[in-house]
């Protein structure tokens, strides 16, 4: 696959088929829709292409939408860059962007991609302030000789549920359900950063992990049992969100516990993948009392690690 940054830059000479969205999580609607755009391509010669934008367009004509995402856009590439596509386009989104007509944005399309097909949803809008349908794209497909394949309104439905579920799913610690509709675990990108240093006094020693990007959804406060390869190295421990109530923190943190692991993590990368949601975060009466319960939770998670090696 082919990243290629800035539409107005791009200039294929092969003629392609192309689809546009966010596609956030890149979930099982998304991947049903992606294989359709793949194996079209395949049997009619032509390339693959998704559009996709960074910022999402919500954070640009809605400034003050607090949602949050399941992907980064660096995230979203690596999971694309397996599915088989041609080419990723990746366009910044701007209010000029959004103010563009749609006819003109059509002509953009087939003189930037060569597009003989266009593969949309049946409720798509487009052009500025999205006054353009389905039945306009059609209209321009036959002005300018490509041919629109319309989803169907069971896909986009099912595109919108799991979309809704994933991200109500991470939010209440139900990070399975997240796995059901994606087909893989969730994560987090981050930096370890230097923390309070507890862990270590506890016999815990933890990276602190600050995460990249501020619209990433962050998973329930919890405990959680994740998994991270660390110099090509696959390790798994505990992890935390929260307060730390038992110090009476009041700033969120997220940390680490990998097991079998004593090497310096500070201002390393981390990818931390979500494996299974423990419990929730508990203040504790003593420093003993917390001692006791961690470890009683690295017991649980080994035996389920036990557990997935094993199957």
């Amino acid at each position: 696959m082919i990243v290629l940054r800035d539409l107005f830059k791009v200039k294929l000479d092969k003629p392609s088929i192309a689809t546009i969205g966010t596609f956030d999580g890149v979930h099982l609607g998304h991947q049903k829709i992606l294989k359709s755009l793949i194996s079209n391509s395949k049997q009619s010669s032509l390339k693959s292409v998704l559009i996709t934008f960074d910022p999402h367009p919500r954070k640009i004509l809605d400034p003050n939408s607090k949602i949050e995402f399941i992907h980064t856009i660096n995230e979203k590439v690596d999971i694309l860059k397996k599915l088989g596509l041609d080419y990723l386009v990746i366009h910044e989104f701007s209010k000029n962007f959004s103010n563009i007509d749609a006819e003109d944005f059509v002509k953009i399309l087939i003189d930037k991609l060569n597009i003989k097909k266009l593969i949309v949803g049946y409720d798509h809008r487009f052009g500025k302030n999205r006054s353009a349908d389905i039945n306009d794209l059609k209209e321009f497909g036959n002005k300018y000789g490509f041919e629109v394949i319309e989803i169907s309104a069971f896909d986009i439905e099912e595109i919108k549920i799991s979309s809704t579920k994933i991200r109500s799913s991470l939010q209440n610690g139900k990070i399975e359900i997240c796995r059901k509709y994606t087909g893989y675990n969730y994560k987090l990108s981050g930096n370890v950063v230097r923390g309070m240093s507890r862990g270590n006094k506890m016999g815990f020693p933890t990276a602190n992990i600050q995460v990249f990007d501020k619209n990433k959804i962050i998973p329930k406060n919890g405990v959680y049992l994740v998994s991270s390869e660390i110099d090509n190295k696959l390790y798994y421990g505990m992890l935390n969100i929260g307060y730390n109530p038992t110090f009476g923190n009041h700033e969120k943190s997220i940390e680490v516990n990998f097991f079998d692991f004593n090497s310096n993590l500070y201002n390393k990368t981390l990818k931390i993948e979500f494996i299974k949601y423990i419990r929730e975060e508990i203040e504790f009466k003593s420093v003993d009392e917390l001692i006791k319960k961690l470890n009683n939770d690295r017991e649980y998670c080994l035996k389920h690690i036990n557990s997935i090696i094993n199957n």
